[in-house]
């Protein structure tokens, strides 16, 4: 069964609302000389000024 879309007015203020988030990866190089990944969830607006502060 699909799922009903809405139109209009209020489908639009809904999909302003809504968080638009990115999936960043960092990676960190270990005492041993491997790498290490680690994930983030992070809102779209956010994506530069995190990877700024979470570089080595």
């Amino acid at each position: 069964m699909a799922k009903k879309q809405v139109f209009g007015a209020d489908a639009l203020q809904a999909k302003m609302a809504a968080k638009r988030m990115a999936k960043v990866i960092i990676s960190t190089k270990n005492e041993n000389g491997k790498y290490s990944y680690r994930e983030a969830m992070v809102e779209q607006d956010n994506v530069k000024d995190f990877i700024q502060k979470n570089k080595a």
